[in-house]
């Protein structure tokens, strides 16, 4: 029995030991959550009861090359309500549907929605949300915000793009230089108790926005709006789908203008034009919407035709499979295998040497040159010339080339190649790779972005861009220069002649797919001046009714540009001294 007793007790002794040890665990987790982890349970339960609401960061600008503004801000406001925090939901419900003219029904049901803060209106102008701010109704926020505008509305609105309603970049330089624009947003923080209600309304912690740098492009607004004004006198007279006229320094690759009419409003980019609508017919709202943002120099692809022979000349020369004085023979059309391939002269242009051949845009020439220069070689001073890479411009869709595999290429799409057809190249490839050819050799990359700076105009940073050197000779480059100054002063190019300076340029028309359509693409590229190119201009017609021929509409509207830009950029006219002295030495 006394075993018993002893048993028990010693139970209970251990029992009562185990207790007081648990206790002593606890009060020792309690002193070291209490003391030594106290800041941090103290800031999670600020966390806890902490909303954070965004301040809007201010977008950089967007400034041509003379500084005028392309692209700026407006400030807004963003009207929400906390639901938790409204204490007069009838006379918050009354208010907003006065001050932001938005039906009763909608606004009943966002401020009924329960819900940590629910935004009624973006974007609503800077006096009506002062006004809400002035009646201090509880749980309705008003947060500063912006709005992006564009001062020239449809100006060059391809290439600058616009945002979007978290003013985030959708197209063009605006989501190209997205992350240098976007500036970096600031907080509101303030403190609620368990019911969401602020506590402590003078206890507001404001962590301020960072503005976005400006942007600095190579545009000049004067030239952009003059191109566009004769795109449109284009688009107009020839009933065209569309005209592009790009103008570019083809020393460093800066383009100063690049026109794509039609054009949007960028202040309404979801509004479809008249134009863009009769142009894509029945596609669906968001297709035609794509189309109508869509730049036709940079993310479409076309047979660019006999402005291409340009690349065939300067490839038969750097090989040595052609020289000037070569002569030719042109009945009208050339036999290539089976396949009879006909002059635009379809009564031949008769014995002539290759700079008459290209001063007469004549195909069996260029045949007869790219059948010397082979498959081979041709694909070789294809990728030579850079053709097979994209130009890398700093906008977004840019499209690659469309070329047959080497060993798909047999004599009739040589042939064919030589002459400007059977592959597809953009725009923009057309005007770099000329301008390379035409500036010494040089590889340029186009680009629009030249440098960004903080709001008080200081630079933060020059881009810089990348240069191929030496694809092609500089005897090579300054021959090209010579064929195509006299392709304007004698040949097929003379409607861009202009008194008292030197024009190099290439005329082209091609025809569409499907043949059947007999729908054409005229065009015309230029440079001048002739014997040292400071700017190339290339002008697009798409589908002309009537007169289809390039060097019959697109080369005057060439003409136009250059006899307005020109004197604007202080290029002078030559004198007729030089000039003869300069023909003499040739």
């Amino acid at each position: 029995m006394e075993r018993n007793k002893t048993g028990i007790r010693r139970k209970i002794l251990v029992f009562f030991v185990m207790v007081i040890l648990m206790i002593g665990i606890l009060i020792g987790r309690l002193v070291y959550l209490m003391i030594f982890c106290s800041d941090y349970y103290t800031q999670k339960a600020v966390d806890l009861h902490q909303r954070e609401r965004d301040i809007k960061a201010a977008r950089g600008r967007i400034l041509d090359v003379n500084g005028q503004v392309l692209a700026s801000n407006t400030s807004v406001c963003t009207i929400s309500v906390i639901h938790n925090q409204i204490q007069d939901p009838e006379g918050v419900i009354a208010m907003l549907v006065k001050e932001l003219d938005i039906p009763e029904e909608k606004i009943r049901k966002r401020v009924e929605k329960v819900t940590s803060i629910e935004r009624i209106k973006s974007n609503v102008d800077k006096e009506t949300g002062d006004r809400i701010l002035a009646y201090g109704m509880s749980g309705v926020k008003v947060d500063e915000d912006y709005k992006r505008v564009y001062p020239y509305g449809s100006l060059a609105s391809k290439v600058l793009g616009f945002t979007g309603g978290d003013n985030q970049g959708i197209i063009g330089l605006e989501v190209k230089y997205d992350d240098v624009l976007q500036g970096t947003n600031g907080k509101i923080l303030t403190v609620t108790d368990a019911r969401g209600i602020e506590v402590d309304k003078e206890g507001e912690v404001r962590k301020e926005p960072v503005s976005g740098y400006d942007l600095y492009i190579s545009m000049d607004y004067n030239i952009q709006a003059f191109c566009e004004q004769e795109a449109e006198k284009a688009f107009i007279q020839k009933q065209a789908d569309s005209v592009s006229i790009i103008v570019m320094n083809p020393q460093n690759g800066e383009l100063l203008a690049m026109a794509d009419y039609p054009e949007f409003d960028l202040n309404q980019p979801f509004a479809l034009t008249k134009d863009a609508g009769s142009i894509q017919g029945t596609d669906s709202e968001m297709e035609q919407l794509n189309n109508m943002w869509r730049n036709h120099c940079v993310s479409d692809t076309y047979e660019p035709g006999s402005t291409f022979k340009v690349i065939t000349a300067a490839a038969a020369l750097e090989c040595g499979a052609v020289k000037l004085e070569d002569q030719f023979s042109c009945p009208g059309f050339i036999m290539v295998e089976d396949r009879k391939i006909r002059c635009a002269k379809t009564t031949g242009h008769g014995a002539e040497t290759f700079v008459q051949g290209i001063e007469n845009s004549c195909n069996p020439v260029f045949i007869t040159v790219g059948l010397r220069i082979g498959s081979e070689r041709f694909y070789k001073y294809f990728d030579q010339f850079g053709l097979f890479s994209k130009t890398n411009i700093d906008l977004p869709g840019e499209a690659a080339t469309i070329m047959h595999s080497l060993d798909h290429i047999g004599q009739v799409e040589l042939a064919t190649i030589s002459f400007g057809q059977s592959f597809q190249i953009t725009p923009i490839q057309l005007v770099t790779t000329v301008s390379s050819l035409i500036n010494g050799g040089n590889r340029v990359t186009p680009h629009f972005g030249v440098r960004t700076a903080d709001e008080s105009g200081n630079t933060v940073e020059t881009f810089s861009y990348e240069t191929k050197k030496e694809i092609c000779s500089e005897q090579t480059s300054e021959t090209m220069r010579y064929l195509l100054e006299k392709v304007v002063s004698e040949g097929g190019g003379k409607n861009c002649k202009i008194e008292g300076y030197e024009i190099g340029g290439k005329t082209a028309t091609s025809q569409t797919l499907p043949r059947s359509e007999h729908k054409y693409i005229a065009s015309f590229l230029g440079f001048a001046p002739a014997d040292n190119p400071q700017v190339l201009v290339l002008v697009i017609i798409r589908n002309p009714q009537g007169v289809y021929y390039g060097g019959t509409i697109c080369a005057p509207v060439a003409k136009t540009v250059f006899e307005n830009i020109l004197p604007y950029l202080d290029i002078e006219k030559q004198s007729v001294e030089s000039s003869e002295t300069d023909e003499q030495s040739r």
